[in-house]
């Protein structure tokens, strides 16, 4: 690029003697092409810098003589014409102008003035630094919330995340005002394993791309030499370390810029007393030097629990002495130990930043070794919008806020920090990590019975969603089935908070107002049963849920149809009432498929030959009218589903069609996972249909591209299918969707 743009700038400006003067007229290169760091997709930012002295029309002109061949070559070109005044006060207005020009290096012409120009913006820059910093800390701060974190977030972003290049990058812009400083040489070698990663990214990719895709990682992998888990680790290790050397270099730039007014006694600076052991100098938390972690290793629990509660850092230096010194607490764990770490897990949001230290610098190994097999661990899920590490301390933290609505708060909040701890072994997390967190609740000083809730909490962690989003939550039989497994009241609770709290800390979609709706309104049936108090009579069950009105099937007319919508959890429910007849819910759902609308559950019932449907649709705002003459062409046959939807299923699709079997059931469970598409609903009702049963209701859930839908298949009599039906339409179904 250097070549380039050398040729382009000497065919448009006279020739000297020398091939970089420019008579008042440089190719300044900025940014990380200043820096010489350009990846394969790099934007290359360069500007046109000039004395003011030039004529406009010839810098015009020789802008035009550069930038259009450029242009017709497809550079992905960021680039500016600017005198040295000009750009001077723009950076002066805009920090990252200033930052860019701190990196910038002359490609072409006047070297002599690019030089003089990048001393007088350096000036500028450090004259106003108190106010800079302030800037670059806000643009930082407002980055992170849109890009999350490198070592935490379920897709980094390797420049924009906390822990990115821009955060590498940032540092070398505060070490240039003179107020602080870093260490160079570690700084240099993690930026420069980022850049590599980012180069095979695009180089993969093909484009101009940042974010570390899971898709992509296999392959940058591969040709990096290493094994996927180990690249996404090694990301993730890079990132924290850097993002971590960003916070430090913060404190240390706050005690220049906002100096504190510490109390000077006769032997130094005055700590504060906290705790045994624990003090606080310059807003900072500190192990005091008079404590001994050897012999007091609840030292550490004590610190950790003053600075997540009073929302102050706790000193990297005192996290390092404790990691070196730390003695070893007693099997089990002494009663002051296990309250100081439930202290810590319900401090609420103060708990992240204090974690993150102790972790880095080894202390939280001491505590819970088991914490290694989760650290930066990437979630398979795409629901997860953070590392498995990060989501717990999370979850931790959403459940600090449920703790009024528990008796035991202190179960809650271990079972919030150990609910995933079993990922990253082989089986089921949940089976898995159950051992795992009895283990450690006995060794943090729980007794048996307690130590058996935290882990039935880990092995149940998933059952409430599971069955409010997948089973028919208004069939008096899921609920009783739910009610054999908690067994009492006291467990549903704390069950349900951390529910809430693992749903909240996953992403915004794990605890969506229908999800929400769903879990709770199953609780509340559950809650009911386990106090004897049963909402509906199995024998009287027809399907339709008890707090929606069922519809009056005496406006129905031969051959025609009622349909109305209404707002419901962020969605809308359809009611649709026509005839009875075969086929009915497939042609329907194949209604609702055409118009584009995405289901989450139905439910059906009849009644003196009327068919009543309920339809939940994710879309809120729904065209009655439209909608209406959709479904009704469908059902005068006026449009044929078979020519729009059976079609070859997608290429290597490999159905899943199960029969799910319960201890009490009042409908045969067919659970089917596919490859989500249109049509899909329509092809198992259709299929349904074609033997002769009915739908008494379907729950639909999508993973990415996977759907899992269960539905609750009844024959003529309105009973559970006998054994060979069952399997007969589990067959077809198979057969089916193949």
């Amino acid at each position: 690029m250097d070549r380039r743009l050398r040729d382009l700038f000497a065919a448009a400006v006279p020739a000297t003697g020398d091939p970089r003067a420019g008579n008042g007229v440089a190719l300044v290169a900025v940014g990380g092409y200043g820096r010489s760091e350009l990846s394969p997709h790099s934007d290359v930012d360069v500007a046109l810098v000039h004395d003011p002295a030039v004529p406009e029309a010839e810098v015009a002109r020789i802008a035009a003589e550069i930038w259009y061949p450029l242009w017709d070559d497809r550079v992905a070109l960021d680039h500016s014409v600017r005198d040295t005044g000009g750009m001077r006060q723009a950076a002066r207005d805009d920090h990252r102008v200033a930052l860019g020009m701190l990196d910038a290096r002359t490609v072409a012409g006047d070297a002599g003035m690019v030089m003089a120009l990048r001393s007088e913006v350096l000036a500028d820059y450090r004259r106003d630094a108190r106010e800079r910093v302030e800037q670059i800390r806000d643009d930082r701060e407002h980055r992170i919330a849109r890009s999350g974190w490198v070592p935490h977030a379920a897709i980094p972003d390797l420049k924009n995340s906390a822990g990115g290049l821009r955060d590498a990058v940032i540092m070398r812009g505060l070490v240039a005002t003179w107020l602080v400083d870093v260490p160079h040489g570690e700084l240099e070698s993690l930026r420069r394993d980022l850049l590599d990663v980012r180069d095979v990214l695009q180089e993969v990719t093909g484009r101009h791309s940042d974010l570390l895709d899971p898709a992509f990682v296999p392959e940058i992998a591969g040709l990096m030499g290493l094994a996927p888990a180990d690249l996404d680790l090694r990301v993730r290790s890079t990132g924290r370390r850097i993002a971590h050397l960003c916070a430090l270099t913060w404190r240390r730039l706050d005690d220049v810029v906002k100096p504190r007014s510490t109390r000077i006694g006769a032997s130094g600076p005055v700590v504060a007393p906290m705790a045994p052991g624990v003090g606080l100098l310059d807003e900072e938390v500190i192990v005091t030097a008079d404590a001994d972690p050897g012999r007091d290793p609840e030292v550490a629990l004590r610190a950790a629990v003053v600075a997540a509660r009073t929302g102050r850092p706790l000193g990297s230096g005192s996290a390092v002495r404790l990691a070196a010194t730390l003695g070893d607490l007693p099997e089990p764990w002494p009663a002051s130990a296990r309250r100081a770490v439930v202290d810590l897990l319900t401090s609420g949001p103060g708990l992240v930043p204090v974690w993150d230290e102790l972790d880095i610098a080894g202390v939280v190994d001491r505590w819970l070794p088991e914490w290694s097999g989760i650290r930066l661990r990437g979630s398979s899920s795409p629901v997860h919008r953070h590392t498995v590490d990060r989501h717990s301390i999370g979850t931790c933290v959403a459940a600090a806020a449920r703790m009024r609505g528990v008796e035991r708060p202190d179960l809650l909040a271990v079972g919030a920090l150990l609910h995933d701890i079993g990922k990253g072994r082989e089986g089921d997390h949940s089976a898995v990590g159950r051992p795992m967190a009895v283990e450690i609740a006995r060794r943090w000083g729980f007794d048996e019975a307690d130590a058996a809730v935290i882990g039935r909490l880990v092995r149940w962690h998933l059952l409430l969603p599971t069955v409010a989003t997948r089973r028919d939550i208004e069939d008096p039989t899921t609920v009783a089935n739910l009610a054999d497994v908690v067994e009492d009241a006291e467990f549903l609770t704390l069950l349900a908070a951390l529910t809430a709290a693992d749903a909240t800390a996953t992403s915004d979609t794990a605890w969506s107002r229908w999800r929400r709706g769903l879990v709770e309104g199953l609780v509340v049936k559950t809650a009911d049963h386990l106090a004897g108090r049963p909402a509906v009579d199995p024998d009287d069950y027809g399907g339709w849920p008890a707090e929606v009105p069922y519809p009056d099937t005496s406006t129905w007319v031969e051959r025609g149809f009622a349909l109305t919508a209404a707002p419901h959890q962020g969605g809308s429910l359809i009611t649709v009432v026509t005839r009875d007849e075969p086929g009915l819910m497939a042609r329907i759902a194949g209604a609702l498929a055409v118009a584009g609308l995405d289901l989450l559950s139905v439910r059906s019932a009849t009644h003196d030959g009327a068919a009543a449907s309920l339809w939940e649709v994710t879309r809120a705002e729904v065209d009655v009218v439209r909608l209406r003459e959709r479904v009704r062409t469908v059902l005068d046959g006026e449009l044929d589903l078979v020519t729009r939807f059976d079609r070859p299923a997608p290429d290597g699709e490999d159905p899943r069609v199960r029969l799910l079997v319960r201890a009490r059931a009042t409908a045969t469970m067919i659970d089917v996972r596919a490859t989500d598409r249109r049509g899909l609903i329509w092809q198992v009702c259709r299929t349904i249909a074609g033997l002769g049963h009915s739908i008494r209701s379907a729950h639909i859930s999508t993973y990415g591209s996977e759907a899992r839908d269960v539905f609750y298949v009844v024959d003529e009599t309105g009973h559970e299918l006998g054994p060979g039906p069952a399997e007969d339409l589990r067959a077809a179904i198979e057969v089916a969707l193949a």
